[in-house]
């Protein structure tokens, strides 16, 4: 097993809900930890990089050989049945832990967060607020009319760096999940509008403890 580091660079604003509003001042609010600080869970970067990396495989043609350990490392979908070797076992708690490592997967992905250093002074000079902006639409009508009632505001956090941790990747799959981390090119919501454009870079690879 290995465990690989790395960062995220963004370009533009960019926007990962936390499913709050903000009364009438706002419709939308960036998710932020305790301190106020803005960060990209890990359980969204893991579906990020594995749909990246089934998109690489299925583009080489090596999608079915890699299928099962896709499914090891990174769990079951929900709609996708438990494998039927579990069924096989005898002992009820190893049925449960066996259920579980397949459900859950072998790999762990911590939050993207802002490094330490730059938190700390952002945090010792109340700076929060500066990381944030807001972002307005409209829907339009077909008379070219904005509609009444449809005005929106979004909160977003301005371009900046996060790090992030993998932890627990199949060896046979360390050139793969490199390729698929280099693949994603946005980030959150509203990407298809111009918003979350990204860069994700490998800054180390470590051996992993187990």
């Amino acid at each position: 097993m290995i465990d690989i580091s790395y960062k995220i660079e963004f370009f533009d604003n960019w926007h990962t809900g936390s499913g709050l509003s903000a009364g009438a001042d706002l419709d939308d609010l960036v998710i932020k930890d305790t301190d106020k600080l803005p960060f990209v869970p890990g359980k969204t970067i893991k579906g990020l990089v594995r749909q990246a990396l089934e998109d690489i495989l299925a583009f080489k043609g090596d999608v079915d050989d890699k299928k099962m350990k896709i499914e090891e490392t990174f769990g079951l979908l929900k709609e996708e049945p438990v494998l039927k070797d579990v069924a096989n076992k005898s002992d009820v708690d190893e049925i449960e832990t066996e259920i579980n490592r397949l459900v859950r997967g072998t790999v762990f992905f911590t939050n993207a967060t802002i490094s330490d250093e730059l938190s700390n002074k952002i945090k010792n000079s109340d700076l929060q607020k500066y990381l944030y902006s807001r972002l307005a639409s409209t829907a339009i009508g077909e008379d070219g009319i904005a509609k009444e009632h449809s005005l929106r505001q979004m909160e977003v956090t301005i371009p900046c760096v996060l790090y992030g941790k993998i932890y627990g990747i199949d060896s046979h799959l360390k050139e793969n999940m490199i390729d698929a981390l280099s693949f994603i090119k946005r980030l959150g919501v509203n990407r298809n509008r111009g918003l979350g454009r990204c860069q994700f870079s490998v800054t180390k690879i470590e051996e992993g403890k187990s």
